[in-house]
């Protein structure tokens, strides 16, 4: 009898305590830890994308994939096969896990390891209990040294390949580490969405003299079809651009101010390439060798809170230029550098520019359009709610004579300026050059509206600059709210106009009053030539 009690005593132990099912195998007692457990690594399936030859990524090795399809749980925890355990110590740290389990509720036996890298802010963290957890790729877990020195190009391009694949997943640069990027193309599209948290520092060789021969020396970061991917951080992006803007071959780096001729390619800091539903926030981008942000046939872009920064006379280091790209927002961002805050290309329709301090700068601009003979088409355009400083120009639409196609449909409103050269500037001669010659064609500009810009300008040119084509005018240019008042006190410029037609709404000052009335008798003419 008491035999039997101590049997029926042991069953209702082992029931209650001791034999749990971890993939189908029995185990007495407690289950072994699975962070003892070697984690498998997983080959990196190369993107099967043909690039155009100027865009070809170089192979990224193979490298673990950091996502785990089947955990392995800890405890009585039953018959359940959704559970979730800690990573393995030999996981890259940072790498997070796939956390798919929607009702895991044991907990792990922790074992020693080594001590963690140190732990990132804002980095975001893979959360057990989500279904669509994010992993965090920590770019030092790929080999990423940060040194500044070391070329970390690989470690990026291994973590962002991983993530591409596996998403989605967040790419850390963490604080406190610089690390060094050679140009490098970043190719999608990829499974879901991405994330790159840039709070460290990331930088190119410093100058042409260190610049690979055989990389590209007109981008550094390309993203390349990069659909739904967030650039974001408190961390910065240095071009170094110094050594480049020093080449003979700039505007009046040469002997005695000269320009030598020859090739003066320069990279771009970031370029976005045929990208969707792309979001820049937060980070600060400074000395680039030309262009800091560059977007090309894109759609659907967000730049919000960033900082640009380079030297007044840097050369062509436009804040952010956007090219055939559509539904572009600019919010509450702060740009100062060496020429155009930012510039509107070509092919450009739907943007919005708001709460953007721009300056010292050469301001916000359309254009140049239609050099060589070529048609450009830019219509939708709104800059709004901003400043803009010790400026060679404020608001410009600017075009090559010879081109052909239309800007419309553009709206500044708005707008203080802070002893700016030219505040109010549409030319239509524009020219790089005293050898441009004069042409028939231009690209023909109307529906223009300047509405509430108020402040002072430099006097050593007209504070309004309507220089329109001889064959095309520019015509609907409507005026309100316009008040423009000289920098340095008894120094009074007239408004300057040719060719232009339009009104002024409210009363102006300086009055505008060079504006033609009406419309030019071939307007049928000139707007056959409109892109919309």
């Amino acid at each position: 009898m008491e035999m039997s009690k101590m049997i029926l005593l042991l069953v209702l132990v082992c029931s209650g305590f001791g034999c749990t099912s971890v993939h189908g195998r029995f185990h007495y007692g407690i289950a072994r830890p699975p962070m003892a457990e070697p984690p498998s690594r997983a080959v990196v399936r190369a993107n099967s994308i043909s690039l155009p030859p100027a865009l070809a990524p170089q192979p990224v090795n193979p490298s673990y994939s950091g996502n785990s399809a089947n955990s392995t749980s800890v405890g009585c925890s039953g018959n359940s096969t959704n559970t979730t355990s800690a990573h393995p110590p030999s996981e890259p740290i940072g790498a997070g896990y796939s956390g798919n389990s929607t009702n895991s509720t044991s907990t792990s036996t922790p074992v020693s390891s080594p001590p963690p890298l140190a732990a990132p802010v804002d980095a975001g963290t893979a959360t057990p209990n989500s279904s669509n957890a994010t992993a965090v790729l920590d770019v030092r877990a790929f080999g990423a040294v940060g040194d500044g020195v070391a070329d970390d190009t690989e470690a990026f391009k291994t973590a962002w390949d991983i993530a591409c694949q596996d998403g989605p997943g967040t790419i850390l640069v963490p604080r406190g580490y610089a690390f060094k990027i050679l140009s490098t193309i970043f190719t999608g599209p990829c499974h879901s969405e991405l994330t790159f948290q840039v709070d460290g520092t990331i930088m190119p060789p410093d100058g042409p003299d260190e610049w690979p021969q055989n990389n590209n020396r007109r981008q550094w970061l390309v993203f390349y079809r990069a659909n739904g991917l967030k650039l974001q951080g408190r961390g910065v992006i240095d071009g170094r651009g110094e050594k480049w803007w020093n080449l003979p071959c700039k505007p009046h780096k040469g002997p005695n101010g000269t320009t030598l001729s020859g090739t003066c390619d320069s990279p771009v800091a970031l370029r976005f390439f045929m990208s969707s539903n792309v979001t820049v926030h937060g980070i600060r981008v400074q000395n680039s060798p030309q262009f800091h942000f560059r977007f090309d046939d894109c759609r659907n872009v967000t730049v919000d809170g960033i900082s640009i920064s380079s030297p007044a006379l840097s050369p062509n280091t436009d804040g952010i230029h956007v090219e055939n790209t559509e539904m572009v927002g600019i919010y509450n961002s702060v740009i100062s550098n060496g020429d155009d805050c930012v510039s509107i290309g070509a092919g450009s329709i739907n943007i919005d520019i708001r709460n953007v301090t721009c300056g010292p700068s050469h301001g916000i601009s359309i254009g140049s359009l239609g050099k060589k003979n070529t048609r450009a088409c830019v219509t939708n355009i709104t800059v709004k709610n901003s400043v803009i400083r010790h400026s060679d120009n404020g608001v410009r639409i600017k075009t090559w004579q010879g081109g052909s196609g239309s800007v419309s449909s553009v709206s500044f409103e708005n707008i203080r300026m802070d002893a700016v050269r030219n505040p109010i500037i549409i030319d239509q001669y524009y020219c790089l050059s005293k050898s441009c010659k004069n042409e028939t064609s231009a690209v023909y500009v109307s529906d223009v509206s300047y509405t509430g810009i108020k402040g002072t300008y430099d006097v050593r040119s007209p504070p309004i600059n309507f220089g329109c084509s001889d064959s095309i005018p520019c015509t609907n240019i409507t005026l309100s709210e316009v008040v423009l008042l000289p920098a340095q006190p008894y120094f009074i410029s007239n408004p300057f106009c040719w060719n232009v037609y339009g009104a002024m709404a409210t009363q102006t000052i300086p009055p505008v009053s060079c504006l033609l009335e009406g419309f030019p008798s071939s307007i049928m003419d000139i707007g056959s030539d409109r892109c919309y």
